[in-house]
């Protein structure tokens, strides 16, 4: 019974669930995030850019796991998804870079003329 449920859930060409349960995820690490600011959890507060990281993560992780079946099944959404899921990985892209990697700026090779 589980090997049954487990591949099931894994087949994203025709089962939504793992997408529904990546998106919830991804909600209840933003709902962290937010109450990590209170004062209340001051100890969490050393975790809260982790856990927005780890909310967007999920969540575009969701929408791409969606966008596998949409394919399948209703090409419409799926074209319409997909500009979302671009600006999606652009702004995690820059989360990443500013807060993970704490504003650094680049460095340049010293073979370049610059």
């Amino acid at each position: 019974m589980s090997e049954k449920v487990s591949n099931d859930l894994f087949d994203l060409k025709n089962d939504p669930r793992l997408s529904v349960y990546l998106y919830r995820a991804g909600f209840g690490c933003w709902l962290l995030y937010v109450t990590a600011g209170a004062p209340v959890l001051a100890g969490l507060r050393f975790y809260r850019a982790d856990l927005g990281i780890l909310s967007f993560f999920m969540m575009i992780a969701g929408l791409t796991a969606s966008m596998v079946y949409d394919y399948h099944h209703n090409f419409v959404l799926f074209t319409q998804k997909k500009k979302w899921l671009a600006i999606g990985y652009c702004l995690l892209a820059g989360l990443i870079y500013f807060v993970v990697l704490g504003h650094k700026s680049p460095t340049l090779p010293n073979w370049l003329p610059f």
